[in-house]
């Protein structure tokens, strides 16, 4: 059955997760910072990701902003700025403005013009994707953005990708579903939609019943996929 509907995870996949941490690293007078921002960043993807497996699994959910900030506030710690409160409430709002990578707009807007919807599943909470979607100017080239705050569970729940047919009304053969977690492209497999992984990384597959259907660098050739 033909594509007719390409959904995208938003943080790390349309939108550079990074990019907080980097720019705030730039800035005048964050040399301590500066000197441990990359270990500050992937420290806070990765606890926000970890806090939204143990939320699901314990039926504690909360809403994004709430693990973003545990996250953060794990990462600082571990690195030992915990006392700059300035730089958290810096980190903080640059999250609300992460930039697009480079290749988004124009495969996004490719894909409109082949008479694809297009829309976002996150686990992000409604208004902190509204602001990096308006950010990063979006607005025109996604017919939605969906989120978990709808099902009240994250990814990996099923429930989550419900969302996809509820809107669209389509099947799950008609979806091609983009994340750059692997696990989140894993289980959307099992779930029974088409997957492509985008391993910006270069990370192994990881082991899990079920694997992407492709495994990207980036997502310029998205367009290719769907329309195979």
């Amino acid at each position: 059955m033909a594509i007719t509907t390409c959904i995208f995870d938003a943080y790390g996949t349309l939108f550079d997760v990074a990019a907080a941490a980097r720019e705030a690293s730039e800035e005048p007078g964050r040399d301590a910072f500066a000197a441990r921002w990359m270990e500050v960043a992937n420290n806070w993807r990765l606890k926000q990701l970890q806090y939204t497996w143990l939320r699901a699994v314990a039926d504690a959910h909360t809403d994004f902003w709430q693990v973003t900030q545990d996250g953060l506030d794990w990462a600082l710690e571990a690195a030992g700025l915990d006392g700059d409160m300035e730089l958290r409430e810096r980190l903080l709002a640059l999250y609300w403005e992460l930039s697009a990578y480079r290749e988004v707009p124009v495969m996004l807007a490719t894909l409109k013009a082949a008479g694809m919807n297009t829309a976002i599943l996150s686990n992000g909470s409604p208004d902190m994707l509204e602001g990096a979607v308006r950010s990063a100017g979006l607005e025109m080239l996604l017919d939605d953005v969906l989120s978990v705050q709808d099902v009240g569970v994250f990814k990996p729940a099923a429930a989550v990708y419900d969302l996809v047919g509820k809107r669209f009304g389509c099947t799950k053969e008609e979806v091609l579903f983009v994340s750059s977690n692997g696990w989140d492209a894993g289980c959307a497999t099992g779930y029974g939609f088409t997957t492509a992984w985008v391993n910006r990384a270069g990370e192994p597959v990881d082991r899990l019943p079920w694997t992407p259907k492709y495994i990207l660098s980036d997502l310029t050739t998205i367009p290719e996929h769907a329309s195979a």
